[in-house]
């Protein structure tokens, strides 16, 4: 099963999906790639796969990512390798909501998941507290964010990441919820 997680920069799309892999052994992350410079204690090949411009831009047009978009600056895709290394597993997509469109389009099966702030000031401060972004960027990522949540109705489930063990959890008995109706289905 592919599954994606989407939502406004900030809202904890990361650490949720990092306390899901922990929890669940059948889950594998895609690792995506952007032309933005790492943040502190990011790894390339863990976090991402960061690349020149020239680079993406030959992948593009190799055909070789399932979706890509121009976000926040940077441009950033998934590699179709990525998507269907999940031979044994579920593979998780942590992509913005052009990107879930994009991969719902490819792969109609898939499972998307919208994670929603508890509000924008909530979301503000978040980026705040994060400290990766100048004033200039984390306003672009709020009147973004603002964007995004209207397009959760496109999306399988919304979860209100309130309170990330709450959302965790909710999320895990989401992805539980929808193995046993895909079994079902394939009976």
């Amino acid at each position: 099963m592919i599954i994606v997680i989407s939502g406004p920069s900030g809202v904890g799309k990361g650490t949720v999906v990092a306390e899901l892999l922990k929890k669940d052994a059948a889950l594998v992350r895609a690792i995506t790639c952007t032309t933005r410079q790492p943040r502190k204690d990011e790894k390339d090949g863990r976090d991402y796969y960061f690349l020149s411009e020239e680079k993406f831009f030959d992948l593009v047009k190799k055909k070789k990512l399932a979706e890509f978009a121009f976000v926040h600056g940077n441009y950033y895709g998934t590699p179709i390798e990525s998507i269907l290394q999940g031979k044994d597993k579920d593979v998780v997509l942590q992509i913005d909501t052009q990107g879930a469109k994009r991969i719902k389009s490819l792969f109609p099966e898939a499972l998307l998941i919208f994670l929603l702030p508890p509000s924008i000031d909530a979301l503000a401060k978040r980026l705040l507290k994060r400290g990766t972004e100048t004033e200039e960027e984390r306003e672009k990522r709020l009147e973004r964010a603002n964007k995004e949540i209207q397009e959760r109705m496109f999306y399988d489930y919304i979860v209100l990441n309130d309170d990330l063990h709450r959302a965790s959890e909710e999320i895990e008995k989401i992805i539980q919820y929808e193995r046993v109706l895909r079994k079902k289905k394939t009976r």
